[in-house]
């Protein structure tokens, strides 16, 4: 059976005084109707409804979490940022690093949001169940140990691989970031780890700026940076020609995809293309991949995502993939996104950048 791990709380995560990417001061208007950060709660919890409402919700097990305990946090971030984070979030709330606010309660939020992924992780390495989606917020997959950034306050997927390593129930571990953002944190954490594999699929010169640039060189890490506008074609060849071989050569004792799905057509924040379609493909591919590798050992931890409508329906394609579901949510754009994908020029150009990607590995 699929898990599905979640918390109403982690939906209780305060955004703070921003107007979308800008802090609210000087020439910069609050947006009406209380606005704030595009990472909001609304996405996932319209995801939840939507799986209620079409019965997915029942065939997958549902579990809650407790928050990670301090020793937990500490095999990934310093007592120093700890401390400050938990000051902070007692004396009301604050901000630490770049776009990354919160409220009264914020440091425990967090620390629930990573141990939605932990149990998660737990769950699937001791066979309880098949594999499991982590319904995590706040996110972490930009956080660095010492520097939260990009809406994510502590990196959850890493928390979740220390605890599991640190137990012995893995040792080798491949990170797939699909996020249309580079995993800049993930990636940075274990750049001189050997045992655990970062790969992350993202839109260039997003967010960060400086970061996510394809390197031949890189030993444990592989960066996918696509042009902005490339859709379904472009997302799984990507998959099948540099993602997956490369996991599969590596050998993992468990998969974790940080799941985003910012890489939507009508998200805010990036210039890609991809349909909830594209994410039902995508996981069909990893699960394939898993099957082969580790024993069908997955765990999805859920990232970015910024449109309300749609973000659900993506989910909701994940995850009925992933529990072998023939419970659908019909995307309401379908016909419509199938006529703007990109075009035979696009993809001979698309697919042209992927080729040579490949051929200098």
């Amino acid at each position: 059976m699929t898990g599905f791990f979640f918390d109403e709380r982690c939906f209780w995560h305060g955004g703070g005084n921003y107007a979308e990417m800008a802090p609210v001061g000087g020439l910069v208007q609050p947006i009406s109707g209380g606005g704030g950060l595009p990472e909001n709660p609304e996405t996932k919890r319209r995801l939840v409804n939507l799986m209620r409402v079409t019965g997915l919700m029942d065939v997958l097990e549902q579990r809650g979490a407790a928050p990670l305990t301090r020793e937990d946090l500490l095999r990934v971030h310093p007592a120093d940022y700890l401390d400050a984070f938990k000051a902070a979030s007692d004396a009301g709330g604050g901000e630490l690093g770049l776009r990354t606010p919160f409220g009264p309660g914020g440091y425990e939020i967090a620390a629930l949001s990573a141990g939605l992924v932990a149990d998660a992780v737990e769950a699937v390495l001791r066979g309880e169940m098949a594999n499991a989606y982590a319904l995590s917020r706040p996110p972490g997959h930009h956080c660095l140990p010492d520097w939260p950034n990009g809406f994510c306050l502590m990196a959850n997927i890493a928390l979740a691989i220390e605890r599991a390593r640190a137990r012995g129930l893995a040792r080798r571990v491949a990170v797939l970031d699909w996020d249309v953002h580079h995993g800049n944190g993930t990636e940075a954490i274990y750049a001189a780890d050997p045992d655990v594999l970062t790969v992350s699929i993202h839109q260039e010169r997003n967010y960060p700026l400086d970061t996510g640039a394809f390197e031949t060189d890189a030993q444990a890490n592989l960066n996918v940076p696509l042009p902005p506008g490339g859709g379904h074609v472009t997302y799984l060849a990507a998959m099948e020609r540099l993602v997956l071989p490369r996991i599969q050569a590596f050998k993992p004792d468990l998969i974790v995809v940080a799941c985003g799905l910012d890489a939507a057509l009508p998200d805010p924040l990036s210039q890609m293309m991809a349909t909830a379609a594209t994410f039902g493909a995508m996981t069909r591919q990893v699960m394939d991949l898993a099957a082969e590798t580790c024993g069908g050992r997955l765990v999805m931890a859920h990232e970015g995502g910024y449109s309300q409508l749609y973000v659900p329906f993506c989910g909701h394609a994940v995850i009925a993939q992933m529990a072998g579901s023939a419970i659908s949510a019909p995307d309401p754009f379908a016909e419509a996104y199938a006529i703007r994908q990109p075009g035979p020029e696009f993809d001979a150009f698309a697919l042209g950048r992927i080729e040579a990607m490949a051929a200098a590995l």
